[in-house]
């Protein structure tokens, strides 16, 4: 029988401990071996302790009295998500102003919490990229007019200024497009000349008279022919169709085609 020391003196063990019998303990090992024995061979029976892990949560919960960085919007019906920091990008712009609970600012929520704008959301997302990463970018289906309404709305004054040179620059470019312009030669006798010229409008331009001198007598008085120079600018049609040309052009058309 194993004789062990305590701490009041000697003690006897009637029988073995369960647990050290599983562990296959044999009379002459050392206490110390069989519960080295034992703790081994409940680790690989249950196997290791898993570690405990600090989980973090992540997600739009935030602390009482704490302001969220995020910030929802309900443009014309359609949501948009962005942060304060680029909201606030401009100190005057009236997103600016919402953000920072302005109480001059009349803003109404809806039940998401997100804040209420009557405004075109298709002409918003023009103005929230360009807070984001300070770029004026617009799609071509879109008109430069409307993100000008848009950020003049927003009062985001460098945005303003961007897009106004925008227009500027591709109104330039269409000014710069050759115009093209139709010439036309008539022929009229000298009595005709007054109302001829009476008659040339709708966009035609008087450029030339060339006397071609007498070719017939009309009565006891010689009449003197002319040819008649005329130009008017030529207006690309939008669709690449051309325009009926007016009675007055008709008529110009008409006493051309005596040549």
């Amino acid at each position: 029988m194993p004789r062990l020391e305590g701490a009041s003196g000697p003690f006897r063990l009637n029988r073995l401990p369960s647990s050290v019998a599983v562990c296959g303990w044999k009379p002459g090992a050392g206490p110390e071996r069989a519960l080295a024995e034992a703790g081994t061979r409940l680790q690989q029976e249950v196997g290791p302790r898993p570690a405990l892990r600090k989980a973090r949560v992540v997600g739009l919960v935030q602390r009482p009295g704490s302001v969220s960085k995020w910030v929802r919007l309900n443009v014309g019906g359609t949501y948009f998500l962005t942060t304060r920091q680029t909201l606030c990008r401009d100190p005057k712009s009236f997103l600016y102003r919402l953000c920072q609970a302005d109480p001059d600012l009349d803003s109404d929520k809806d039940e998401t919490g997100a804040y209420l704008i009557d405004r075109d959301p298709t002409y918003f997302g023009p103005v929230l990229n360009y807070l984001r990463h300070g770029k004026l970018v617009i799609n071509k289906d879109l008109a430069e007019e409307g993100v000008l309404e848009e950020a003049e709305f927003y009062n985001i004054t460098s945005l303003i200024k961007l897009v106004k040179d925008k227009i500027r620059e591709r109104d330039s470019k269409t000014s710069q497009v050759p115009v093209k312009h139709v010439y036309r030669v008539l022929q009229c006798q000298e009595e005709e000349l007054t109302q001829m010229v009476s008659t040339m409008s709708d966009g035609w331009k008087f450029e030339q008279l060339v006397s071609i001198g007498s070719s017939y007598n009309y009565g006891n008085e010689d009449q003197a022919e002319f040819l008649c120079v005329v130009s008017k600018e030529l207006h690309n049609s939008p669709y690449g169709t051309t325009s009926e040309p007016s009675e007055k052009a008709k008529i110009l058309q008409e006493r051309g085609s005596r040549m």
